[in-house]
C-alpha cells in the first residue's frame, strides 16, 4: 500500500457532479483504496476549456492504495463522462 494524493475535476453541473462523486468513491472502494482525507474544493474556472467546459468542480483525496489498482482506476476514469481531468500523485517517496 502506498500513499497517494488524488485530485479529480468533475463537470460543474450539480447533478453530474453528485453522480460522478458517487461513482468515483465507489471505484475507490472497489479497488480497496483507503480514503484518509476528502476535501471538496468547489467550482473553479479552468485554465483552458476541457470537454467544452470552462468550469469544473474540484475534489481532493488523500488515500492509501495498491499501485496495481491505480492503473485500473485510471482506465475507468478516462471513460467516465463526469470526470474532466484527474491526477494521482505518489506521496510515498
Amino acid at each position: 500500500m502506498r500513499n497517494y494524493e488524488f485530485t479529480v475535476i468533475f463537470d460543474a453541473d450539480e447533478e453530474k457532479f453528485k453522480k460522478g462523486l458517487e461513482d468515483v468513491t465507489a471505484m475507490l472502494s472497489d479497488a480497496k483504496a483507503e480514503i484518509t482525507k476528502q476535501d471538496d474544493m468547489g467550482v473553479r474556472m479552468l485554465a483552458y476549456i476541457i470537454k467544452k467546459q470552462d468550469k469544473g468542480h474540484y475534489v481532493y483525496f488523500e488515500m492509501q492504495a495498491d499501485p496495481a489498482q491505480i492503473q485500473g482506476l485510471e482506465r475507468k476514469l478516462v471513460l467516465h463522462n463526469s470526470v474532466l481531468k484527474y491526477l494521482f500523485v505518489n506521496k510515498s517517496k
